[in-house]
């Protein structure tokens, strides 16, 4: 009973016309940043921040929540369409979601992912709202072992998601920690492989590296191909909804993104990236060697999909109870709470029910209004394919500069970002898949971070690691999951699923 009185009482705040109103205009301006290329909900949260001065705690929170699951919509059509990941989490979708397009499918895979994103949005509310105390008790079970161990195991995945030569992904993983380290020393205070630049020293943006190595990256493998076998978005689309086999095909896809973005949206360092990538792993195991993942399967979108957006609402779990952001976009909401005058933390929810409860019913509002707004809207993004590449690869390659240029105003950024266009066009040649290294680059501070305080808390005692059960249970997860994928019959099945995608 307590629940519902509680939920009646959120419904109530969320459906006043102001934090209707602040909800869509959240949702609206999430899924735009999402579509366009090069913003993110982080820069735009923080660009929004002087603006919450003059509201209310509750409508603040609810437009700034709006934009952030709104971003996790509007990131996967870029990413279906152009192959430009508009979020992070995103990254996966474009692997099967792109091939989709290019089949002329684009329309069924940006319905799936608006689909399975409306569900695990539904899902990931209701365990907010159901199970956020029982959950917040695992987190804090989880300390700088556990998280190192955590991250471990998510770039282990790495490594099983990637198709090709398992060498060329364990190199792409390091290469991304190793391109984590240009920034400043979180403890000693002082710059890393900075070169003396003093743009550097802050290290380099994931905007810069997604940008270059997806966005300009693929622009470039287009432009260098000949003018035949260029890629010219004029084919025609069919099925602009998914079809009976899609529905039967994505929907366990979907439950099983779901839960399992649901759980590690409640752990920080995971969330929504690990997640998409997680699930794109498991699914991809599930659906055997014969089938049509890397090549346009609807799973390889639905579930990434579901699981980013199912992380993407549960992180709001340690956020409002513990008052510890799991990612950026989280501790930027702390930030806001701040602003307002609100201490982060369990007693939120006991000193402040009408913004705890009224936040989460607006996260069943803004869901409607996203499935709403995108689903018709599809057609619209389907024009997109219409139009000739001679005319498509400069509004993009604007569109990124821009994105780029905006998050510093620096044009540094620029320069850095056509830099990594060369890079990744190297890959391309190369047959170096670009997933593994962003997930590194991601992953590669916080790993640092937390390796250094578990070993400081531990004063240099290395075991700590595999004598903290939780600690010892995922790395043992992820020695498993190496092992499975070394063995000969599972590394056949990898080579002749490379070779068929080739």
């Amino acid at each position: 009973m307590d629940l519902l009185n509680n939920l009646a009482l959120g419904f109530g705040v969320a459906f006043t016309f102001q934090n209707v109103l602040y909800a869509f205009f959240g949702a609206v301006l999430g899924t735009l940043i999402g579509v366009l290329p090069g913003i993110g909900p982080v820069a735009t949260i923080a660009m929004l921040l002087p603006s919450i001065y003059a509201l209310d705690a509750t409508p603040a929170l609810i437009m700034l929540a709006g934009i952030y699951y709104g971003a996790q919509y509007g990131g996967s059509t870029t990413a279906i369409l152009i192959n430009v990941p508009g979020e992070s989490s995103s990254v996966v979708t474009a692997i099967d979601g792109y091939q989709m397009a290019r089949q002329g499918r684009a329309g069924a895979a940006l319905a799936a992912a608006g689909l399975g994103s409306f569900f695990a949005g539904c899902v990931g509310t209701i365990i907010i709202a159901a199970f956020a105390p029982p959950l917040t008790e695992l987190a804090f079970k989880f300390g700088p072992a556990e998280y190192f161990s955590l991250m471990v195991l998510g770039l282990i995945g790495a490594v099983v998601l990637a198709s090709g030569s398992l060498l060329k992904a364990i190199a792409m993983i390091l290469l991304g920690l190793l391109l984590a380290q240009i920034n400043t020393d979180v403890i000693s205070g002082t710059a890393r492989y900075s070169f003396d630049i003093p743009e550097l020293t802050d290290g380099i943006g994931f905007v810069t590296i997604a940008m270059g190595v997806f966005g300009f990256g693929e622009i470039i493998a287009n432009l260098g191909q000949p003018a035949e076998h260029r890629e010219v978005f004029t084919k025609d689309v069919k099925g602009l909804w998914p079809t009976k086999q899609d529905f039967h095909d994505a929907w366990p896809s979907v439950v099983r993104g779901t839960a399992l973005g649901s759980i590690l949206g409640v752990l920080p360092g995971g969330g929504a990236l690990l997640a998409s990538f997680a699930t794109y792993t498991m699914e991809k195991k599930l659906a055997g060697p014969n089938s049509k993942f890397g090549k346009g399967d609807i799973r390889g979108v639905a579930g990434p999909e579901s699981a980013n957006n199912a992380g993407a609402q549960t992180s709001f779990i340690p956020m409002l109870t513990l008052g510890i952001p799991p990612n950026p976009v989280m501790a930027l909401m702390v930030g806001a709470m701040t602003i307002k005058g609100i201490q982060p933390g369990p007693q939120v929810m006991t000193s402040n029910p009408e913004l705890f409860w009224g936040l989460i019913a607006s996260m069943w509002v803004g869901n409607l209004m996203l499935i709403i707004l995108n689903l018709p809207l599809i057609g619209i993004w389907i024009k997109l394919l219409t139009v000739p590449y001679r005319f498509l690869f400069p509004a993009i390659t604007l569109f990124c500069c821009i994105g780029v240029y905006t998050l510093n105003n620096n044009t540094f950024d620029v320069f850095l970002t056509a830099a990594f266009a060369v890079i990744g066009y190297l890959f391309y040649k190369l047959g170096c898949e670009s997933a593994p290294l962003l997930l590194g680059f991601i992953l590669g501070p916080m790993m640092e971070e937390n390796l250094r305080r578990a070993l400081l808390l531990s004063r240099g005692d290395w075991t700590t690691f595999v004598t903290r059960p939780l600690s010892s249970g995922l790395l043992i997860a992820a020695a498993l999951m190496l092992v499975v994928v070394m063995l000969p019959a599972i590394k056949r099945k990898r080579e002749e699923t490379f070779q068929d995608a080739a």
